[in-house]
């Protein structure tokens, strides 16, 4: 080890039990690690402010550092469907929230008959996993919607964030309300909620436009598990030229599996900023994906209307 080297270690861990500033042991005084890299620790803000200066670089360099180990580890795990106990598909339409009971169900089990206790056939309309009559209308819809809202369902919450910005099945289009509501569904702990505030903040949808804000609501939403929110990271970091950025976000979105991200990585391969390598583990991790979610059900139902397609 270089004489520099060892002067760099002997600072670093006189750091740790000292205030990098003035010098004073933890003996002495409580000291205070810094908040963004944690790396040195002060007795004061006095000491943190005085220090800032000849800290401020290596401090950011270590933040950054810490802030993409959180964005790039690998997300919580996905939920399975409650009937068929099989991964749920990404896809939107491959599986559906019934407002009844709150359960989300694939779309095989969605398709497939509901029977009785004797196991018949049941002609009406049920959900598969109550077996409550399905909603016979939109008013009757939005209702048991706004049932599931006032217990404080995430998912409910989001469904109607998305109706207000959208303006469907009888809710009037309004940017802030959806906002609102967004917040609402992230903060009980629905990552999906957070990319709907990113998308209003690089959009302008009810707010000014503000990339900054945008990208950082799409990294939470990552964080949590969202793969558009992971998508759009990606996109972000593409234009922005990070190529090794927006590959890495691309395929933990594959791997999650976002189509769209594969045919990002296949593009990027084709104009030489992914390599062959990077495009096959990508279509690896797809198939893998494939693999988890296939069912003969979800086959049938799909093939039955587009409605139930799953990937």
């Amino acid at each position: 080890m270089s004489t520099a080297e060892d002067d760099n270690s002997r600072d670093n861990i006189r750091n740790i039990f000292a205030c990098a500033n003035c010098g004073k042991g933890e003996e002495s005084v409580k000291l205070k690690s810094c908040t963004a890299c944690k790396l040195v620790k002060y007795c004061s803000r006095d000491c943190q402010i005085a220090h800032r200066p000849q800290h401020k670089k290596e401090c950011r360099k270590r933040a950054t550092e810490l802030h993409d180990i959180e964005l790039f580890k690998p997300p919580p795990p996905t939920e399975d469907c409650p009937i068929c106990f099989q991964r749920l598909p990404t896809l939107n339409t491959g599986s559906q929230y019934n407002s009844c009971c709150g359960k989300t169900i694939c779309s095989g089990c969605s398709y497939a008959p509901v029977y009785d206790n004797q196991g018949n056939t049941v002609a009406e309309s049920k959900c598969a996993f109550c077996r409550v009559p399905s909603a016979q209308s939109e008013e009757e819809a939005v209702e048991r919607l706004k049932e599931r809202m006032e217990i404080r369902d995430p998912i409910a919450i989001l469904i109607a964030a998305e109706h207000y910005r959208d303006g469907t099945i009888g809710y009037q289009h309004d940017y802030t309300k959806a906002l609102e509501l967004f917040h609402c569904s992230a903060d009980l702990g629905d990552p999906t909620g957070y990319n709907g505030i990113g998308v209003a903040y690089e959009l302008g949808h009810g707010v000014e436009v503000n990339k900054k804000k945008a990208k950082h609501y799409y990294e939470l939403a990552a964080m949590g598990g969202d793969e558009m929110a992971r998508c759009n990271l990606g996109n972000i970091e593409r234009r922005e030229g990070n190529a090794d950025k927006a590959l890495r976000h691309h395929m933990i979105a594959v791997r999650g599996g976002f189509s769209e991200s594969l045919k990002t990585i296949q593009e990027m391969y084709s104009h030489g900023h992914a390599t062959k390598e990077d495009y096959s583990k990508a279509l690896q991790s797809y198939q893998t994906y494939l693999e988890e979610i296939k069912s003969d059900q979800r086959d049938k139902a799909a093939a039955a209307d587009e409605k139930y397609r799953y990937y």
